[in-house]
């Protein structure tokens, strides 16, 4: 059964060439390409051909290869502008990858595999990229992102014009994504979150950031006419009302979500057969062992 179009890719891809032309916010991604490599940091164990799925700029990249992996190929969703590039490129798509099974020992993915229309699909094609004991890391906008707007616009719709159309995207829960990974066929599934709070002027500049991330409206279900004035002004209002600072400003939420999983491998370590335990977690604790039925004192 094909996956539920949830997202206009093509005009995603539309929406990114604008903000790189209009110069990337990229705030956000140089956060996620710095947490990458101190993640990276932590793994005993060297990675010599990378792939960097779907990252907007070129930021993962250059910190691979700052960081020693020998190879890195950027599957970037654009042909990009200005500078070289500090890897192999090659133009595609997150959800029809063009590589050979088994090719890497490492894909990462820097806020990108949020706009994916089949996410488990694309988990499963890049498991099957990655060799036995192979690494996958990416870092993509969770549910909690810019919960704020979400709620004032839909208020403010409905106040003025009656009903609610869709304006957020509907962001990835992270209970959602360990599952997501097994299902994939990733052993030793790890999902966190960090959260950021970024401080605006207003709603406005916010918007501003957006659309220089290219992350303004893509949803297939989308309303196609124009903004009504009326119903951005009560928004505005609405986000000032509800969630501004003593100082004026408004806060905008954006929740990282970060997932990692490794291709199985038999080096791995795996869970002990229950009831094969040695040791009594009592008195690894030092504590005293309270049995079913007993109660304290």
């Amino acid at each position: 059964m094909a996956a539920p179009l949830v997202f206009d890719r093509a005009l995603q891809r539309r929406r990114l060439e604008r903000a790189a032309e209009g110069g990337f916010a990229d705030f956000l991604l140089a956060r996620a390409s710095e947490d990458l490599i101190e993640r990276l940091s932590a793994v005993k164990r060297e990675f010599h051909f990378a792939l960097d799925l779907g990252t907007p700029t070129a930021a993962a990249a250059a910190g691979l290869a700052a960081a020693g992996i020998r190879t890195v190929l950027r599957a970037a969703p654009l042909v990009p502008r200005g500078a070289p590039d500090p890897a192999m490129l090659v133009v595609a798509d997150e959800e029809a990858l063009p590589f050979a099974e088994e090719r890497f020992d490492l894909a990462v993915s820097l806020l990108a595999l949020h706009g994916v229309n089949d996410l488990p699909g694309t988990l499963v094609q890049i498991r099957r990229s990655l060799k036995p004991d192979g690494l996958f890391l990416a870092c993509l906008l969770g549910g909690r992102t810019l919960a704020e707007l979400r709620q004032v616009f839909a208020e403010a719709e409905a106040e003025v014009e009656g009903g609610v159309s869709p304006r957020v995207a509907p962001f990835v829960d992270i209970r959602d994504m360990g599952g997501l990974l097994q299902r994939a066929g990733f052993a030793l599934p790890v999902t966190d979150i960090d959260t950021l709070t970024v401080r605006y002027r207003d709603p406005v500049a916010l918007m501003h950031d957006l659309r220089a991330m290219g992350l303004t409206n893509s949803l297939v279900e989308r309303r196609r006419t124009p903004l009504k004035r009326a119903t951005l002004a009560r928004a505005i209002a609405l986000y000032a009302e509800r969630f501004a600072d003593p100082d004026g400003r408004i806060p905008a939420t954006f929740e990282l979500l970060w997932v990692s999983g490794w291709v199985p491998h038999e080096s791995q370590q795996k869970p002990l057969r229950p009831g094969s335990a040695r040791t009594r977690l009592a008195d690894a604790l030092g504590t005293k062992e309270i049995r079913t039925g007993e109660k304290p004192g």
